[in-house]
């Protein structure tokens, strides 16, 4: 019989709120986190807004910015969301094995200092030949070992580790926009396992710098609606032009049941489902008819042995590019037939934009709120109905409604797909 995984503690940086209660509440609001992009100077850029988080540094959970000088915002965010969850969750207010705790993250790679890497290129021009020679020389004399070091993606998991004396399993995985859904959907079969007590898990990612921007901007992949940030990202929207680049972290404590009651740790659900399939199609593009999505939607239902009509809510990958919401909704309806229109399906990326790799696990936590408080979270700046999105998109206004049930979908380049399944915790 395998173990049951609950969620003990919950934890978020996000550019919509740097705390779980705030989040939720401007989420339930229905407002945006986007604006015009000030980490750096983007006005001659074909994208100029962003989802940033703004006023917030490692100082607000304890830390001394002195200490993390050299970690990216990455780390940087991963700690502050981790240090929520840890604290919510009460794990450390009893005596745990630390062989037994271990950490799963799925982690994007640190910010580039585009500035020194800008004035290496510059230094070593000779007219139109670059001096590879030169540009070494001025790497070696102006870049920082442990800022290079920092760049890496699996940084963030160390950190934690250190942070938390969790000496069991350290893992990060990078699957794009599926990348901290699919850690958590992971790490949650290391303890059904038995190889882990609990796990930390979840995803941090920041892209908003020149090199994450011009390459989704080659993709065509990002809204240029520039004049109307708050308006930009708009899911299933007929009029919908790509997505808005967002930045932060998701964190969430998982625990074996007897685990947590044992010591009287807050549940705040159970994953009981975890679907993880590809595409096997092209790198950039989902297949037309959904068939990874469709596939991971029924996997995940059928490892949370669930009926169509067992789920109450839907948080939806729902980028607000055209195809991306157009095969979303179809898998839906493949999976569920009739009965996706009886299903509410929202995007939350509509207020606070998509934070890559950690989109998936900041959505899980969203759901466990709407768990927690029957209220679905709407999809913004819905004005215009798409004939080939049909669903009930939970239209601009946040809904009361019973949820025991909710499932979460991240669709990441390379074709990943990830469901993850949360529920009322039960017994």
């Amino acid at each position: 019989m395998r173990r049951r995984v609950v969620v003990t503690g919950i934890g978020c940086v996000t550019p919509l709120g740097t705390d779980t209660d705030t989040l939720w509440r401007r989420l339930r609001n229905s407002e945006s986190g986007i604006g015009r992009t000030t980490l750096f100077d983007a006005s001659n850029f074909p994208t100029k807004i962003s989802a940033e988080v703004r006023d917030w540094d490692v100082s607000k959970v304890g830390e001394d910015r002195e200490k993390w000088k050299y970690q990216g915002r990455h780390t940087h965010f991963a700690v502050g969301a981790a240090k929520q969850a840890v604290m919510c969750s009460g794990l450390l207010d009893k005596a745990i094995d630390p062989t037994r705790f271990g950490v799963y993250l799925g982690s994007g790679e640190g910010q580039q200092d585009f500035d020194r890497f800008t004035y290496m290129m510059m230094s070593a021009l000779d007219g139109e030949t670059l001096d590879y020679s030169k540009f070494t020389r001025t790497g070696l004399e102006i870049l920082n070992p442990l800022s290079e070091l920092e760049q890496e993606p699996n940084m963030p998991a160390g950190h934690l580790a250190s942070m938390f004396g969790a000496q069991g399993p350290n893992l990060n995985c990078l699957t794009a926009c599926a990348a901290s859904s699919q850690a958590v959907g992971e790490a949650t079969e290391i303890i059904r396992r038995g190889e882990a007590d609990v796990m930390l898990s979840g995803g941090t990612h920041s892209m908003i710098h020149p090199f994450g921007v011009t390459g989704f901007n080659l993709l065509t992949a990002l809204s240029t609606s520039n004049d109307q940030p708050t308006k930009a990202s708009r899911p299933f929207d007929l009029n919908r032009d790509g997505f808005v680049l967002g930045e932060g972290a998701g964190m969430v404590v998982l625990e074996d049941l007897d685990h947590a009651k044992g010591r009287g740790a807050p549940i705040f659900g159970e994953i009981v489902g975890y679907g993880s399939t590809a595409d096997a199609y092209r790198i950039t593009d989902t297949h037309p008819e959904g068939r990874g999505a469709a596939s991971c939607l029924r996997m995940a239902l059928a490892d949370a042995e669930l009926n169509l009509d067992d789920v109450d809510y839907i948080n939806a990958h729902g980028t607000s590019t055209e195809v991306n919401d157009k095969v979303e909704s179809l898998a839906i309806k493949r999976v569920f037939g009739e009965q996706a229109y009886k299903i509410p399906v929202s995007s939350t990326k509509s207020m606070m934009g998509h934070l890559i790799a950690a989109a998936g696990a900041t959505e899980l936590i969203v759901c466990l709120l709407a768990i927690r408080d029957n209220v679905l979270p709407p999809t913004i700046n819905y004005d215009t109905p798409d004939p080939e999105c049909d669903l009930d998109y939970i239209p601009n206004t946040a809904r009361e409604a019973r949820c025991d049930v909710a499932a979460s979908n991240s669709f990441g380049f390379g074709g990943q797909n990830i469901t993850l399944i949360a529920s009322r915790c039960a017994g």
